[in-house]
C-alpha cells in the first residue's frame, strides 16, 4: 500500500524499478539493481547516466519513491558511474577498439564520526529522615519530707494542739490533747513536691544551601568506523599496485 510517509526500507527487492529522488527534488531515474552497499539507478534513454548511491544515505521509502539525502551536484561529483553521450554516427565511424572508453569512477566510501550533543535531565534528591536518639537531662526537683522530733512535756505545760484529722474511725468528737484516744486516728499532713514536665518543641538548628554549577569534562569516544580500500587485478590475474593520484594534481 503506497503512502506519502517515508519509512525505512524493509525489503530492498521491492524498490527495483521504483522512482529515485534526492534533495531539492533531484531526479536519479529508476532503480536498476541493489547490492550489499549500493543502489544502482539509471536515468535517461539516449544519454544514460548511472549512479551508485550508498544505502547509508537513504532517507526513506513510501512505496513509490525511494528518497536519498543527497543533491544532484553531490551525486554527479561522487557517485555517477556511466555516462554515454556519443551519438550513433560517431559510433559507426570508430571501431570499438579505437573508441575511448568513458571514465568509470568508483566511489571509495569512508565513514566519519559526527559528534553531536543533546541535553538530558537527571535528578538529584535531597532526603531528610528522622533520627531517634535518647537524651538525658538532669533537673533539680524539690519536695517536702516529714521530720519527726520527740520532746518531753511537763505536767504544767500545755501540749501543742494537733491539726484536725481528715478521716477517722472514731466517733464525732475529737478527744482533747490530754485525753487518751479510745480508737485509731489518722492525721493527714500535705507534702509538696515538684515533678518534671517534659515537652518537645522543634526549632531550626542549621540550613543547607543547595546550588548548581556547570562542570565541563572531556570525554573520549571510541567508535568503530568502516572505510573501503581498492584492489585492482588485471586480466592476467595479477594485482596492480600503483599510487592513486588525485585528478586535481
Amino acid at each position: 500500500m503506497e503512502t506519502s510517509t517515508f519509512g525505512p526500507v524493509t525489503d530492498w527487492n521491492e524498490v527495483i524499478k521504483k522512482e529515485v529522488k534526492g534533495l531539492n527534488d533531484a531526479d536519479f531515474g529508476e532503480v536498476q539493481g541493489v547490492n550489499e552497499n549500493y543502489v544502482i539507478t539509471q536515468r535517461g534513454t539516449l544519454n544514460k547516466e548511472k549512479f551508485y548511491l550508498p544505502k547509508s544515505i537513504t532517507h526513506g521509502y513510501n512505496g513509490r519513491t525511494l528518497l536519498f539525502d543527497i543533491t544532484e551536484e553531490e551525486a554527479k561529483e561522487k557517485f555517477i558511474i556511466d555516462k554515454s553521450a556519443s551519438s550513433a554516427s560517431e559510433g559507426k565511424e570508430k571501431s570499438d577498439f579505437q573508441r575511448q572508453d568513458p571514465e568509470r569512477p568508483i566511489p571509495v566510501i569512508e565513514e566519519r564520526l559526527e559528534i553531536s550533543k543533546k541535553e538530558t535531565i537527571m535528578e538529584a534528591k535531597v532526603i531528610k529522615k528522622p533520627i531517634k536518639e535518647t537524651k538525658t537531662v538532669e533537673v533539680e526537683l524539690v519536695h517536702e519530707e516529714l521530720i519527726i522530733e520527740k520532746r518531753s512535756v511537763g505536767e504544767g505545760d500545755t501540749a501543742t494542739t494537733l491539726p484536725s484529722p481528715t478521716s477517722t474511725t472514731t466517733p464525732q468528737t475529737s478527744p482533747s490533747p490530754r485525753e487518751i484516744t479510745q480508737s485509731k486516728i489518722e492525721i493527714s499532713i500535705p507534702l509538696k513536691k515538684e515533678e518534671a514536665v517534659v515537652s518537645k518543641k522543634p526549632f531550626v538548628k542549621e540550613e543547607i544551601i543547595i546550588k548548581k554549577k556547570p562542570v565541563t569534562e572531556t570525554k573520549t569516544i571510541t567508535e568503530q568506523i568502516i572505510s573501503e580500500e581498492i584492489s585492482v587485478i588485471n586480466a592476467n590475474g595479477d594485482k596492480v599496485i600503483e599510487e592513486v593520484k588525485n585528478s586535481n594534481d
